[in-house]
Formats: C-alpha cells, sequence, structure tokens
C-alpha cells in the first residue's frame, strides 16, 4: 500500500507505473475475479522474495518502485 501511496504522489510517473503494470497483468485476467488486470499475488510475492529476500520484509518496497518506475521512464526505447 505504502508503494501505492508513493506513486501516487508522484503524477509524472502515472503513465510509466500503468504500462508497466499492464506488463504484468495475470494472463486471462477478465475470466476471474476480480475481473481486473493486476499481476498474480504469487509472481509479486516471488519478486518482493528475490528482491528482499523475505516475503514479510516491504520496509524498502516503496521508494524501491519510485526507483523503478523512474528507470522505466528515462530508459531510451524503441517506439
Amino acid at each position: 500500500m505504502l508503494a501505492i501511496l508513493a506513486v501516487v504522489k508522484k503524477p509524472s510517473l502515472w503513465p510509466i507505473a500503468l504500462k508497466q503494470l499492464w506488463r504484468i497483468r495475470r494472463t486471462n485476467w477478465y475470466t476471474r475475479p476480480p475481473f481486473l488486470p493486476v499481476p498474480e499475488k504469487s509472481y509479486i510475492d516471488f519478486r518482493i522474495h528475490t528482491a528482499y529476500g523475505s516475503s514479510e520484509d516491504f520496509s524498502r518496497l516503496a521508494g524501491d518502485v519510485v526507483t523503478y518506475l523512474n528507470w522505466c521512464r528515462d530508459w531510451p526505447s524503441r517506439k
């Protein structure tokens, strides 16, 4: 939740946050409740575990999400 709030405070990151969220959405998201294009919980748990060594350590998550979105936005892309 803190990661979401950190992104909400930075409107310049909203477009890239939506783009990245779309990229990691659950396959066939429209066939299962809650019918939202969100990632699988197991995927998020895996990413947090590989980044922090524990699925329960969220102390740096908000700052890391903002840093990652800034990196994604600034990365030169081939459009």
